[in-house]
């Protein structure tokens, strides 16, 4: 079995930043991908992005290139989400997950973290 734990979120004021961690427990994850999601009230999971657990190669959503950046620590089995440059609208409930390819569909992910909460703002 996998347990993912997300940490790091809060409140913080538009333009402000947050690092959210997320704690792998249960197997080595090599040749996995570990990807990001995030869920505001009434909207459907949206992927965020994601990095590659085998070769570290990284992806993201075009809301969110070039302000958030994922990295990991093969070590502490730990994916980290810096967000920089945040906006009101990147509210909401964000999860890590673990899938077998690199992939936005949410069906092919086979674990997931309880989310952390991220609020901004105005």
């Amino acid at each position: 079995q996998v347990q993912l734990v997300e940490s790091g979120g809060g409140l913080v004021q538009a333009g402000g930043s947050l690092r959210l961690s997320c704690a792998a427990s249960g197997r080595t994850f090599s040749n996995y991908f570990m990807g990001w999601f995030r869920q505001a009230p009434g909207k459907e999971r949206e992927f965020v992005g994601g990095i590659s657990w085998s070769d570290g190669s990284t992806y993201y959503a075009n809301s969110v290139k070039g302000r958030f950046t994922i990295s990991r620590d093969n070590a502490k089995n730990t994916v980290y989400l810096q967000m920089n440059s945040l906006k009101p609208e990147d509210t909401a409930v964000y999860y890590c997950a673990v899938g077998r390819e690199v992939t936005p569909s949410i069906s092919e992910y086979d674990y997931w973290g309880q989310g952390t909460q991220v609020t901004v703002s105005s």
